[in-house]
């Protein structure tokens, strides 16, 4: 089952071609990494399925909606979550907090309930807080709970933002560039977390520079240069395609 359709989309900046005429698909219950040189449009591509931006041309759907049209709180209500290439953490707020953001597409009380302190304002935030507290142990992250988000090393930080993402229990997970600027060991770490949530259902969409992360983990791997698709297929056969070799790979990449 295709969770995710791209029909023909295309998105330009001025004068910058940065996604043409691109077709791809998700499917259902997959690690898909989509890879590139800097500047291929993969982010752009990130932007335009989670309504971030809007495409010039093309559809993009979502288990058979058209999500063209909707903004990005729609499109997470749906099932769709991302990261982000750089931070979008609270600084001022605790890890539990930021983690209780994700949830914002799922609240019910409008704000005089919450000015007034009703019933009805404090049961959600009670149930609130405490799915964002199981999520931070499914990342193994509980113990810093109370701790503010700033204080937290690098790594760590990319943690409270993968549990942010899946509070709300998406379908689909984008995960943009998630073991960027991470350790040896935190790309393990990372690496064991998005194996334990695909094996629970989760649906995964990321894109990647490090080679060896994304040749290891992903089933499908969508390559992008200029905003168009070069190449996909499963990573032996994206290693080994003279095409991705000459526009990003420089050379053939062993996945063993």
């Amino acid at each position: 089952m295709d969770l995710i359709e791209a029909k023909r989309v295309s998105k330009s900046f001025g004068g910058l071609q940065a996604v043409a005429d691109l077709t791809f698909n998700l499917r259902k219950g997959r690690i898909k990494g989509i890879i590139g040189p800097n500047g291929a449009g993969k982010t752009t591509i990130f932007n335009l399925i989670s309504g971030i931006l809007s495409s010039d041309s093309g559809e993009i759907f979502f288990k058979g909606s058209l999500l063209n049209k909707l903004k990005p709180y729609q499109i997470a209500y749906l099932g769709i979550s991302r990261t982000f290439q750089n931070l979008q953490l609270f600084d001022n707020m605790t890890v539990v907090e930021n983690v209780m953001v994700g949830l914002h597409t799922r609240t019910r009380s409008e704000i005089v309930h919450a000015l007034l302190r009703l019933h009805q304002s404090r049961e959600e935030e009670r149930r609130i807080f405490e799915q964002a507290y199981e999520t931070l142990r499914l990342v193994n992250m509980e113990s810093r709970a109370f701790e503010m988000v700033s204080g937290l090393p690098f790594g760590e930080q990319k943690l409270v933002e993968v549990a942010r993402a899946l509070v709300s229990d998406p379908e689909v997970i984008m995960l943009d560039e998630p073991v960027s600027g991470l350790t040896t060991q935190e790309i393990e770490r990372l690496d064991d977390l998005i194996r334990k949530i695909n094996a629970q259902g989760k649906t995964i969409l990321l894109v990647e520079h490090n080679m060896r992360f994304v040749m290891n983990i992903c089933e499908e791997v969508l390559v992008v240069n200029y905003g168009k698709m070069i190449a996909e297929g499963n990573p032996s056969q994206i290693v080994s395609n003279q095409d991705v070799i000459n526009a990003y790979l420089g050379e053939e990449l062993s996945i063993a």
